[in-house]
């Protein structure tokens, strides 16, 4: 198992587990709009380290063990690092950008991150790599489907922050864009399709 991994593993474990108990620390350090707003801007990171259970801890982490061979066989540890740390901060800034007007909304959790790890995978290897049993392109195209409509949708109330997840998803993306052309060309096809979501996502927001 990957040094690096094991790394970021055992720091959220730990942080997420002093938040399970210390309900102070947990709300000093969860993503809060306001609380950023006032310039706050350490809770951008540090939220990505905390959890709010047992569940939805092993959930991201079990996802992120699942995908992190992928980035750092292909693209080694600083490539891993820089997605999983520029998708937290990017899921965080976007949810600041969607919810600017709403400054009692907060979150948690690494989704974001395991997000920019995932879509980083997957615009690698969109045909070879499965997810769920769907091919992986199939998977991106549902799952932005999903969360853009969500995040437009709040009512649904699905208590999942969607454009956190889309932020971070975007971010590995766009690393992989960068990063192997190629790939990404080789792919257009696929990866088109399952960007189709997000150019909804874009059209919508520049309406607003």
């Amino acid at each position: 198992m990957n040094i690096t991994f094991i790394i970021i593993l055992l720091a959220t474990i730990a942080m997420s587990y002093y938040g399970f108990k210390n309900p102070t620390f947990f709300n000093r350090y969860k993503f809060n709009v306001g609380a950023v707003q006032k310039g706050d801007y350490v809770r951008l990171v540090s939220s990505g380290f905390l959890h709010a259970n047992w569940e939805h801890l092993i959930f991201n982490m079990i996802s992120l063990y699942f995908f992190q061979d992928v980035i750092i066989g292909s693209m080694g540890n600083l490539m891993f690092l820089l997605i999983y740390f520029g998708s937290m901060l990017l899921g965080s800034v976007f949810s600041l950008y969607i919810y600017k007007k709403q400054p009692y909304y907060s979150a948690i959790g690494a989704s974001g991150a395991v997000s920019g790890i995932i879509f980083a995978a997957i615009a690698l290897y969109p045909t070879a790599l499965s997810v769920n049993f769907l091919p992986g392109w199939l998977f991106g195209a549902l799952y932005f489907g999903y969360s853009v409509f969500m995040m437009f949708n709040p009512q649904q109330g699905d208590n999942l922050g969607h454009a956190a997840h889309l932020g971070g998803a975007l971010f590995g993306l766009a690393v992989v864009i960068i990063y192997a052309p190629e790939v990404v060309i080789r792919h257009a096809f696929y990866l088109g399709v399952m960007a189709l979501p997000l150019g909804y996502m874009g059209v919508r927001l520049l309406k607003k």
